[in-house]
């Protein structure tokens, strides 16, 4: 295991300068801070620090959290699950609440005691992404991807799956169709939109700006969703929701209101573990299997700590599963 004397040495600087970079001392300048960081990270250094378990793998919220959405909750289930042999412990961490003033993020991991992170982002966080690739310290992204940064990013491939769901509303005879997606932009979301706009454009419908949604990923969005929709002059006939939890407020929201599905208004919904089932009818979903994603996170992740060298990403295809919620425009 390396010291804080190897890092010294490879760095140039004095076991001194090493350790008030550790600490996060303000006297350092940023070219000393990073080149030592650097270092640090690629020799998997870990501080020693009393009886303080350093076994920890981090699932880092670099923006806001959404700790409770069903994605997260499945992600977080494949993580734990996947390293319940091995001697990590999994931590949760909000990383605009834990890191402290002027402090790296691989300064506030060494001062966790973490040794590798599962990077939860989003587009607005990229920037983080950017920081920990540069400071070399262990790490995955999951819930987005980044081609520009060398970092594996671990997703599942929407795209091809959200333009098969909108051809099926499409075979129905549905010509308005609506899409709804996540106020807060990643690349999932814009998979599913791009696979709405091929399946669209293939079979030669013009796309209506005013029937791409932004709601929030959660039951209040999903009831804001279909209010919205019955207010409309021109209201379509089908809508894709690209939100579990969107999906499954818009469903009860149309039953309250008294709308029948899928007479009314035809919903194919996504879901990441099984919500489908929870409502009445069925919903037709695109789904993925976010479990599976947490443990590939993991898998990727224990590799990088270990310095082999896993395959960069993973990216397992979601599907579609045709239930009761869609239904042909009445003639």
């Amino acid at each position: 295991m390396s010291t804080v004397r190897d890092i010294a040495k490879q760095t140039g600087v004095s076991i001194a300068t090493v350790s008030r970079v550790l600490n996060n001392h303000p006297s350092v300048s940023p070219e000393v801070r990073e080149k030592v960081m650097a270092a640090a990270n690629a020799r998997r250094y870990t501080a020693n620090v009393g009886k303080r378990d350093t076994a920890i793998i981090a699932y880092v919220y670099t923006g806001e959290s959404s700790l409770g959405s069903p994605f997260d909750t499945a992600l977080l289930e494949g993580v734990y699950d996947a390293l319940t042999d091995s001697n990590y412990n999994l931590m949760v961490v909000d990383l605009r609440r834990s890191r402290r003033n002027n402090e790296s993020c691989s300064q506030m991991f060494q001062r966790l005691g973490v040794r590798g992170a599962v990077l939860r982002t989003t587009l607005g966080s990229k920037t983080i992404c950017q920081e920990v690739a540069g400071q070399r310290f262990p790490a995955v992204v999951i819930g987005d991807r980044h081609d520009d940064i060398p970092l594996p990013c671990i997703f599942s491939e929407s795209r091809s799956a959200s333009k098969e769901a909108v051809n099926h509303l499409i075979s129905l005879g549905h010509r308005r169709i609506a899409i709804s997606i996540n106020i807060v932009e990643d690349s999932d979301h814009s998979d599913r939109l791009a696979g709405y706009h091929d399946a669209m454009t293939e079979h030669g419908l013009k796309t209506d700006e005013r029937l791409m949604l932004r709601v929030p990923a959660n039951r209040q969005g999903g009831e804001q969703l279909v209010r919205r929709l019955i207010t409309a002059v021109d209201r379509p006939t089908a809508i894709y929701i690209t939100d579990p939890m969107a999906a499954v407020g818009a469903m009860y929201e149309a039953y309250k209101l008294g709308l029948n599905i899928p007479g009314d208004l035809s919903v194919v919904g996504f879901d990441d573990t099984d919500f489908r089932y929870s409502v009445l009818p069925a919903m037709t979903s695109v789904c993925q299997n976010a479990v599976s994603l947490g443990t590939e996170a993991y898998r990727v992740l224990s590799h990088r700590i270990t310095d082999d060298k896993p395959t960069s990403s993973h990216s397992p295809a979601a599907w579609i599963e045709i239930h009761n919620s869609t239904g042909s425009v009445p003639k």
